[in-house]
Parts: structure tokens; C-alpha cells; sequence
């Protein structure tokens, strides 16, 4: 199989990974609850684990690295625990549903008011119009760093710089550029950043977490056992406890853990090259198939690896299940849990089919995927 769904998850993983998870399976206890030799390996495991992405993510406190099951539940944290009634908030068009339906239902359950940055036609935003949206009220901007359908990817200086003028926190999910190009938060001025383990950072699934500005006061959003002041009726208030209540995934941890070490040791940046490279020979190979048409602005630099195109008039999921029954090529069709993108793009009865690139793709599998839309568009 050519495994070009990476924006969904990773499939191939450093060797690291598997052995990590494995070892820690074996031998690992739960971490914080007990004082012996296998829940004490654990802690250190996580300890470990957390002043790792610290240090990869730009975040100056180990202890503001929140371990959550993936960036659902991180964004979920954070944007519950964040705002209250009357709050404000500017959002963009290109954001995923783990960001919207958050924001929907505080907004109708909470009061919050939300407003959105639009997107074009191509999935570009003008960022006048977050100033423009910025009430007495507004509290926060919070967006995706690039976009999962189109790959696009928003400038966080200027929209950092609009945060700082009007004293605004910016909360950034990251889900599809962690590990897939180098994030500075304290450099970029985000106040909450938000990932998930499972795509670019080549972790294991049911891993993720959420990195916090010392100074930035998130209420829990569950409360539950922490191995810690046990007597207390109220969640215990320092960081991390405060918002990782139950027990960890120490095991999937240990494997996150590893592939940050693979990540340093391999260079986000060789990484991102790598990925860039194999985006533009697609983009390159298909943008000029006749009945193709691509989506998103391939004049800008800053990109995901991702190239979302349609074939002709047919249904996406047509086109998906042709690439993976005929031609052995994984992708994604659909609406991508990206309905106001899709809307700005026209492109909401059709879906999309969407081709993502990892550090294992190779230029001949994108080869192999050029030459199947090619037979596939071919009148």
C-alpha cells in the first residue's frame, strides 16, 4: 500500500516508537500512584516525557506540558476552561471541528460570541479583518496553524502581533504542523498550544497534550484521581495535575517520548524539507491533469504537506476507493471535519480527495499517485 493519509495519522513510525511502548508495557506501573520500582519508572518516564516537549515546542515551564489522549481533548480543555459568559472570541474559517464545535456549543450553551475570520476562494484569510473583528469583549484568538484540507498555514507572527496590540490570548491547535515544522511558542507569542501525537510527531494514537504560557489560567475541565492531596474535595491547583485527572497513557507516553528523540536527532527542518519537496512534485505532477482541480494557494511557501484535489464532476469517495482498490494508494475523501473551508471552497456536495506526505513518503510512491490520477481523470 502507498499510505498517503497522513494528515489523519501516520502509519509508518520510527522503529523507536513501537520498541518504547513496548518496553513500557512490560514494565511500567501507573504513574504518581505508588512509591515501588514500576510506578516510580513510570513518573520519570513522563517527567521525562513533558521537559522533552517543552524544550521541542518552546514552552518554559515542564510543568505547564498537559498529556491529554489527543488535540480534541486538548483544545476541548483549553477552550472550556478558558472563557466565560460574555466572553469574545475570533476564530478562522479553516478550522477543524475540534475547534468549532467546542466553540459552537459555548457559544450556545455559555454565551460566548464568536466570530469568524472568512476564507477565500483558494482557503486564504486577510488579516486586517482580525482587528477589524476585535470587540471591547473579545478575549482570544484561537486558530488552526494550518489548515487539514488544504494545507494552508496561517502566519501566527501577525496574528500573534494583533493579540499582543489588543492584549489578547492566542490559543493554536497544531494538530498538522507538530512535528512537521519547528514551533517556537514563547518566539511566536502563543499562549496555549494544542497537539495531537498520532501525526507529525510520529507517536502512537491516544496521545497528545496541550503546552501553557506561565501566567495563563485554564479551569479543569474533568476532575477526577491525581495521586496527590487525595483528601482535598476540589482538583489540586498546580499544574499539571490541576488538568490531567485519571491516569495517564504512560505507556503511549513512553512512545511519544521516543519520537521526539527520533524527531531532534533527525531535524524538524530535514523533516519539513523533505516533506515540502514531495508536496510540490505532486502538486507539480497533477495541477495540469486535465478535469483536475486543485485547492489552496500553491504560490505561498508556508505549507503543510498536503495537496487536496477533485476529479472532474465525480463523487471524492469515488475517487478515494478507485485509488485504493486499483491502485493500492490510501487517501482521504470527504468533508474532512472541515465544513466552513469546505463552504469556501465550493466544494461541499463534491468533498474532497486529500493526498498528505509523511517523512517515510517517497518520491516514487508520488510518482505512482501522479500516474493513477492521471488514468483516473482521463476521458
Amino acid at each position: 500500500m502507498i499510505y498517503l493519509d497522513n494528515t489523519a495519522t501516520t502509519l509508518r513510525k520510527p522503529p523507536c516508537v513501537a520498541q518504547a511502548i513496548v518496553q513500557a508495557m512490560e514494565t511500567m506501573g501507573n504513574a504518581a500512584r505508588g512509591a515501588h520500582g514500576s510506578a516510580l519508572d513510570a513518573g520519570r518516564t513522563v517527567f521525562e516525557a513533558r521537559v522533552k516537549l517543552a524544550r521541542f515546542f518552546g514552552c518554559p515551564d515542564p510543568s505547564h506540558v498537559i498529556f491529554t489522549a489527543n488535540s480534541t481533548e486538548a483544545l476541548n480543555i483549553a477552550l472550556f476552561g478558558l472563557f466565560s459568559p460574555g466572553d469574545h472570541v475570533i476564530s478562522t474559517d479553516l478550522e477543524h471541528n475540534s475547534v468549532l464545535r467546542p466553540l459552537y456549543a459555548l457559544e450556545r450553551e455559555a454565551g460566548l460570541a464568536v466570530d469568524f475570520v472568512p476564507a477565500d476562494s483558494r482557503g486564504k484569510v486577510d488579516y486586517t479583518a482580525f482587528s477589524a473583528l476585535v470587540r471591547p469583549s473579545t478575549r482570544a484568538i484561537v486558530c488552526t496553524h494550518a489548515s487539514n484540507l488544504t494545507g494552508e498555514m496561517l502566519d501566527l507572527h501577525e496574528i500573534a502581533a494583533v493579540a499582543r496590540q489588543h492584549n489578547l490570548l492566542l490559543v493554536v491547535d497544531a494538530s498538522q504542523t507538530a512535528g512537521a515544522v519547528p514551533i517556537d511558542m514563547a518566539a511566536l507569542g502563543v499562549d496555549v498550544l494544542c497537539f495531537t501525537g498520532h501525526k507529525g510527531l510520529m507517536g502512537p494514537q491516544g496521545t497528545g497534550g496541550l503546552c501553557i504560557r506561565p501566567g495563563v489560567e485554564i479551569r479543569p475541565w474533568k476532575r477526577g484521581g491525581s495521586g496527590v492531596q487525595s483528601y482535598s474535595p476540589t482538583q489540586p491547583a498546580e499544574y499539571p495535575t490541576r488538568l490531567e485527572a485519571g491516569t495517564l497513557n504512560s505507556h503511549g507516553i513512553a512512545g511519544l517520548s521516543a519520537a521526539v528523540d527520533f524527531l531532534t536527532e533527525t531535524g524538524v527542518e530535514t523533516i519539513a524539507r523533505h516533506e515540502a519537496a514531495l508536496t510540490r512534485r505532486f502538486y507539480a505532477g497533477v495541477r495540469d491533469i486535465p478535469g483536475v482541480m486543485v485547492y489552496g494557494d500553491f504560490a505561498e511557501v508556508r505549507r503543510a504537506a498536503i495537496v487536496a484535489l477533485n476529479v472532474r464532476d465525480y463523487d471524492s469517495g469515488a475517487v478515494s476507493d478507485a485509488l485504493s482498490e486499483t491502485y493500492g494508494i490510501a487517501t482521504r475523501p470527504g468533508a474532512h471535519c472541515a465544513p466552513r473551508m469546505h463552504r469556501a471552497l465550493g466544494t461541499v456536495n463534491q468533498g474532497a480527495v486529500r493526498f498528505s506526505f509523511s517523512w517515510y513518503s517517497t518520491p516514487e510512491e508520488v510518482d505512482a499517485a501522479i500516474a493513477a490520477v492521471r488514468e483516473i481523470a482521463a476521458p
